[in-house]
């Protein structure tokens, strides 16, 4: 699903922030990404993302070259991505509603089809009374929901999640990530870039991809 071959990138003529990664996601996997604040957790997620471009190596999603795809073929292959950033992304001028559905809109269905669908997860995440609320009112945490929902709505192939319960209590938290673990049970495959090692501890089955020094560590569970 996503193949990473001697990857690395760095910023002008300065040093390369990550190098050598070799790694890849399969299909219905669980994997937490994790590491020291600075250590290139969002830079990953970014590749990964396919919104930044690597400066050597090869980055391989759904079986393509991303460097070989052109703008709309990038675009296609997002639709299939499931993202949540710290920065959460919501559009202002709509409702929270209408963020989480915008993804369905832009894949052309019609809103008989899914309004359904779109109230049930928010209710699920806690926003079934924020539905009509545009994001300035809402709070850190509840932006948070919002910007799970959204990613959640399309039933990804591929969820990529930076921090997502950074913002939550540790009872949503943990009612998130199973939330995270139920979506991998159904087929897709998830990145969760946390550093909350107590939350990772409760999941024990997942992948740990460490990041330190601009390289990477692979533990197929938990660490010694």
């Amino acid at each position: 699903m996503l193949r990473f071959e001697n990857v690395g990138l760095r910023y002008g003529m300065g040093p390369e922030v990550v190098g050598d990664l070799n790694f890849s996601v399969a299909p219905q996997s669980f994997q937490f990404l994790t590491g020291p604040s600075g250590a290139g957790k969002t830079t990953l997620m970014r590749l990964m993302l396919l919104s930044l471009r690597p400066t050597r190596g090869t980055i391989r999603v759904f079986g393509q070259d991303a460097s070989a795809l052109t703008k709309d073929d990038l675009t296609t292959l997002r639709r299939r991505i499931g993202a949540v950033f710290q920065d959460f992304r919501l559009l202002d001028h709509l409702t929270t509603y209408e963020n989480v559905a915008l993804p369905l809109r832009a894949m052309g269905r019609e809103e008989l089809a899914y309004r359904a669908e779109v109230v049930e997860l928010l209710r699920w995440v806690g926003l079934g009374d924020r539905m009509n609320a545009s994001p300035p009112v809402l709070s850190g945490g509840e932006k948070q929901r919002a910007a799970i929902a959204r990613a959640l709505i399309v039933r990804p192939e591929l969820l990529l999640a930076d921090e997502p319960t950074g913002n939550v209590d540790p009872g949503l938290a943990r009612r998130l990530l199973r939330l995270f673990v139920e979506l991998h049970r159904l087929g897709t495959a998830v990145v969760i870039a946390t550093h909350d090692l107590q939350l990772m501890d409760q999941f024990g089955f997942a992948r740990r991809l460490v990041v330190g020094d601009g390289k990477l560590t692979i533990y197929d569970g938990l660490p010694s």
